[in-house]
């Protein structure tokens, strides 16, 4: 069994989108619950000044991150209107396409923590 992986964006908010991106977000997280059912956790955390936020996402190996990609830039150019991604967090080993793909992103940073050495991840409710 592979490593899980933890990947985290980063992203500023538009002035006066706050709204408008609540409401986008709701209708790509009801998408992807249907469409990426590899992806463990994908959840949004507003900032304390509603000024940026992040979304966290949780995934059982590198084939499921893999999976949430396909159609990753169709959906950041939806978005684009209302948030700029300025920072990618990955704790665990993506593939290297993935891996090619999140540092081909304009100003966006990567830092990369591939080495695991051990934990647990309760994927199923106790």
């Amino acid at each position: 069994m592979s490593d899980p992986i933890v990947f985290i964006s980063h992203s500023k908010l538009k002035d006066g989108k706050l709204e408008a991106f609540r409401e986008l977000s709701e209708e790509v997280f009801s998408a992807m619950e249907a469409e990426k059912p590899g992806t463990v956790l994908h959840y949004g955390y507003l900032n304390e000044e509603a000024t940026g936020f992040q979304f966290v996402h949780v995934f059982p190996d590198a084939d499921a991150m893999d999976a949430l990609m396909v159609g990753a830039a169709e959906r950041v150019g939806n978005a684009d209107e209302f948030i700029e991604t300025v920072g990618f967090e990955i704790y665990g080993a993506p593939s290297d396409k993935t891996l090619t793909m999140l540092r081909q992103a304009p100003g966006v940073d990567v830092a990369v923590n591939p080495g695991g050495f051990g934990g647990y991840i309760r994927l199923e409710e106790t």
